[in-house]
């Protein structure tokens, strides 16, 4: 077994890192399947069982790549992150290119669309299943956000 690995954003080791295409998609589906059922359900409904099942993976082939349901919601929470980081990013290269007369509007605008279009993201955080790894992670988060703010304003000449 290879050793755990960290999915991009930083909040969630798989036990293994897929190589092939046919298991980055197994992976894929599971994860939006994972993410169906927390909109539908709510977090407490998230178990390797019943997301293997949906995903139609067998359970042992769930465990390959996430070892828990902790597993699964730190994955699902690092989607969300690296959704918000590449928005902000985006926004800072927009920031560098045109002047915004209102670029606090301009950040909130973005990102409470973002709010508004990703249910399992609000799902997972306002259903009280964070585990510790995601509150850690979105610690990191809050930070590389925090600085994307420093680099629009920077890249506006404020």
């Amino acid at each position: 077994m290879s050793e755990p690995t960290t999915r991009p954003g930083g909040a969630a080791p798989l036990r293994r890192t897929p190589q092939q295409a046919r298991s980055r998609a197994r992976l894929a589906r599971v994860l939006e399947t994972a993410e169906q059922i927390l909109i539908r359900d709510g977090v407490e409904a998230l178990t390797t069982t019943r997301v293997a099942a949906a995903a139609r993976v067998s359970v042992g082939s769930l465990y390959q790549y996430l070892p828990d349901r902790d597993a699964i919601i730190d994955a699902l929470a690092a989607g969300y992150f690296a959704k918000l980081e590449a928005t902000m990013d985006g926004l800072v290269e927009a920031a560098a290119a045109e002047r915004w007369e209102d670029p606090v509007g301009m950040l909130v605008d973005a990102f409470a669309g973002i709010y508004r279009s990703e249910h399992g993201f609000r799902a997972l955080w306002f259903g009280s299943g964070l585990t510790e790894r995601t509150r850690a992670a979105d610690r990191d988060h809050k930070r590389r956000m925090a600085d994307g703010i420093r680099r629009v304003l920077l890249a506006l000449g404020l």
